[in-house]
């Protein structure tokens, strides 16, 4: 039975509420599970190996519930920490060390003069990499600190009083010597309580008949209050502080959304939202002013207005009008690039071009120059030098990607193409063209001569062998210079740092190896030398057997998956295992992209909060990362027959596990999180083929998001049978394998709102099925607090031992 829209709300505006239920302790997962989350983690890697030193950052495993429990405000897409002035959502360092890179007996350096339990973030070098400035959070706000990197000590310049409310709030000036930062105002009004302010009026929207489609954004700006209170938590002023701690108004209290400085360090460009606000898109959207100014602040040009925009045409692919992609081009002193549409914007206009990219040089007082029209959308520019740069244009309906070279410095000239794929066409993925420092500190293509570099990932039906290719600008073809041969590590290239001698920065690791960087002369076949030395910190499953598996689906569809199987399993004996699938739908326009592996063998092992594999330690196999595409070839969309799809997906990776004779049939559980877990209830629903499955911060009912989701173009009144096919909620009658659904009580995913959970919840216990619903207090769309994370370890191993182990 089909229920109409109009029943499907009606169902979810009058169902009763749940009745309260008594909260369970939080509880911990079994011994074998609770000893691969209690590590240490690997400090984070930022390298400078111009200067030759790394910064290495230290962090906790985990947050605490009580790191959650702040104060937040959820104002026009953000998420804000009112008292401390900086995103509530943010991960924090607590420690800081510098070494040598090829230092490696001495060890690092610990950093003198850090804050008494420091919480750091927003980490940025000075231009020469002399210096690396990073926020403190305290208990009243955020200070501004810096390192000194040849003596490793850190100094404190501000107070806290710094606005990171709207992200990172400084930028280095080329003098490496200051910094411009976002500081709250002087003046700043108090914040309107609204518990205890009584509105001056209703809360009123108008449609005025214009099409205006939007997904459903999260935390949107709700009344006026919220208007004022936005604009008081994000205005900030602008002051110039010197490495001394010497401060000096720049410009006066706005709302700046962007700042950035000129290559040549003489102009500020500055980005600032407008008035009006928009109750129903964030932030990203509102209207917008792009000024240029001197370094004493005054007024150089005005390069860009741009509207609300809450109405955006249908479809990927829509951009709006005016100019967009607006920076400093990387090779020129102070030159600005940006992007126009040729088709107002809009997909469904047929049009022989659909961008154009400009260049604007300052002071601005010429006309902006036309570099070069894509017939495609406009996907980024890698610049180079006057005369070379690289172009992208791409088209999400057919996947298709250019690579053109172009020729700033000749305008009119027509792009030459180098490479046209379809993009999610891993096997024939060229790589990127690798880029270095230029005379400004800005990444620009390597240019050695005549030639170019590409770093390609290196998936083939064979396997993953990375490499580095040279690319003639004179005839446009490659060559290989370097392929990686290991067979029994994973390698990734991360750059090119000796062009001559041939000397590569790259990572290694194992199923069981911790992934540590190590230079590798390319050239010469010489051992590559080891650069960083982190342990293995799950030395309990380092002897589980692991390996990647293809099958193909029953309409000849390659897929794949990596299995894992409990240390000491007898592959000879086969004793009949339970199955855990953990997967992720991708939706493709091929059934030849769609067969494709990016898996690896050897890719370390690295059980985190979300995954499967802690459950080979009791006895489980797993398949983790299992294949479930979604094609939809020629006129069709992938949706037209996802639920027909998603079915044999599952049925071709139980096949394939069984016909190894690993594994008991009558006992799988499949799981999944946020469109996983709309999988997974799919899955138990239209088919038969599980004990049971695990569904986390998912969406079930599609009308709720009726104006697309995922990749789905088309909104509900165009396919409101495809929508209503897809959503669980709607047909919860048929789900009879038990689910266990876990949902964050402040999910901040657009479409995903934790009461998409709550009432697929009712469904199902109305109708009388079986369901367990956990809410997690104080988490997002992710989990982070250590007690919400241990507790759904907990949940998830009772279910599974209750449903797939229990006689």
């Amino acid at each position: 039975m089909r229920i109409s829209f109009i029943a499907a709300l009606a169902c979810f505006l009058f169902v009763e509420p749940l009745k309260a239920q008594e909260d369970l302790a939080y509880q911990k997962p079994s011994a074998s599970i609770l000893a691969l989350t209690d590590y240490e983690p690997a400090p984070s890697v930022a390298m400078d190996t111009k200067k030759n030193y790394m910064l290495l950052s230290y962090r906790a495993v985990y947050k605490t519930l009580d790191d959650l429990n702040q104060e937040e405000m959820r104002l026009a897409g953000l998420r804000i920490n009112p008292v401390t002035n900086i995103a509530s959502t943010v991960t924090y360092s607590n420690n800081l060390k510098i070494r040598k890179i090829k230092d490696v007996k001495t060890g690092p350096t610990q950093v003198a003069g850090l804050p008494a339990n420091p919480k750091i973030t927003y980490i940025s070098w000075s231009p020469d990499d002399s210096k690396i400035a990073f926020t403190n959070t305290t208990s009243t706000g955020v200070e501004l600190w810096v390192i000194d990197v040849a003596t490793a000590t850190a100094t404190k310049l501000t107070g806290a009083n710094l606005n990171a409310n709207m992200g990172i709030p400084y930028t280095w000036y080329k003098d490496n010597k200051t910094l411009l930062v976002r500081m709250i105002p002087a003046n700043r009004v108090p914040l309107i309580d609204s518990k205890k302010d009584l509105p001056k009026g209703p809360i009123v929207s108008v449609a005025e008949g214009k099409v205006s489609q939007n997904r459903t954004y999260q935390d949107l700006l709700k009344s006026k209050t919220d208007e004022q209170n936005f604009e008081t938590l994000v205005s900030a002023e602008l002051h110039n502080v010197s490495i001394t701690g010497d401060k000096k108004l720049y410009k006066g209290a706005d709302i700046y959304d962007n700042q950035s400085i000129s290559p040549d360090g003489n102009y500020v460009m500055l980005t600032t939202i407008k008035k009006p606000f928009s109750y129903i898109v964030p932030l990203s959207r509102f209207p917008q002013a792009t000024v240029v100014y001197d370094l004493q602040g005054k007024e150089v040009k005005k390069v860009n207005e741009k509207p609300l925009v809450e109405i955006m045409p249908k479809g990927f692919g829509a951009v709006g009008t005016g100019k967009r992609s607006m920076g400093w081009r990387a090779d020129q002193p102070a030159s600005l690039y940006y992007v126009e549409a040729l088709d107002k914007g809009d997909p469904a206009n047929k049009v022989d071009y659909r961008d154009e990219l400009f260049t604007w040089e300052a002071p601005f007082t010429a006309a902006p120059i036309s570099v070069a029209k894509t017939r495609q959308r406009y996907g980024g520019v890698v610049w180079g030098n006057a005369s070379t740069a690289v172009l992208l244009d791409s088209w999400y309906d057919t996947r298709n990607q250019k690579t053109y070279l172009i020729n700033p410095s000749a305008p009119g000239s027509q792009p030459q193409l180098v490479f046209d794929r379809n993009y999610q066409d891993i096997y024939s993925d060229p790589g990127s063209f690798e880029t270095k420092e230029n005379e400004y500190g800005r990444s620009v293509l390597a240019i050695e001569g005549d030639n170019l570099f590409l770093i390609g990932k290196g998936f083939t039906k064979e396997g993953q062998f990375p490499f580095i290719d040279e690319f003639s600008l004179k005839t446009l073809k490659t060559k290989r210079l370097y392929q990686s041969a290991a067979k029994d590590k994973m390698e990734t290239i991360y750059s090119i740092e000796d062009f001559k001698n041939g000397v590569a920065l790259v990572q290694l690791q194992s199923s069981n190896e911790y992934p540590n960087y190590y230079f590798r002369n390319y050239k010469n076949k010489i051992a590559p030398i080891q650069v960083t030395f982190n342990k293995n910190p799950f030395e309990a499953i380092a002897n589980v057997h692991k390996e990647v598996i293809h099958y193909k689906r029953a309409d000849g569809v390659d897929l794949s998956g990596t299995l894992y199987l409990p240390a000491g399993y007898d592959q000879t004996k086969k004793e009949k295992l339970p199955l855990l699938i953990w997967a992720y739908p991708q939706e493709f326009k091929d059934k030849n992209s769609a067969g494709q592996s990016d898996k690896n063998p050897n890719e370390f092992t690295f059980p985190y909060y979300g995954s499967f594999v802690y459950w080979v330690t009791k006895g489980y196999a797993v398949l983790d990362d299992a294949s479930f595409p979604i094609i939809g070839e020629g006129t069709k969309e992938p949706n037209d027959s996802f639920i027909e799809q998603l079915v044999a997906n599952g049925r071709a990776a139980i096949d394939a596990v069984d016909k190894l004779g690993y594994i008991d049939r009558s006992k799988v559980a499949v799981g999944g999180h946020s469109y996983g877990a709309f999988m997974t209830a799919n899955l138990l629903t239209h088919s038969n083929d599980y004990a049971c499955g695990i569904a986390r911060s998912g969406a079930y009912n599609r009308t709720l998001t009726p104006f697309g989701f995922q990749g789905e173009q088309r909104n509900y009144w165009d396919v409101p049978e495809i929508y209503n096919t897809m959503s669980p909620f709607m047909n919860a009658q048929k789900i009879k394998k038990p689910i266990l659904l876990i949902h964050g009580e402040a999910d901040n995913n657009p479409g995903t709102f934790t009461l998409q959970t709550e009432r697929y919840f009712q469904a199902i216990k109305g109708l009388g099925g079986q369901a367990r619903m956990v809410i997690l207090p104080k988490e997002s769309h992710g989990y982070a607090a250590k007690e919400n994370i241990l507790h759904t370890l907990w949940e998830q191993e009772q279910f599974l031992d209750k449903y797939l182990k229990s006689e």
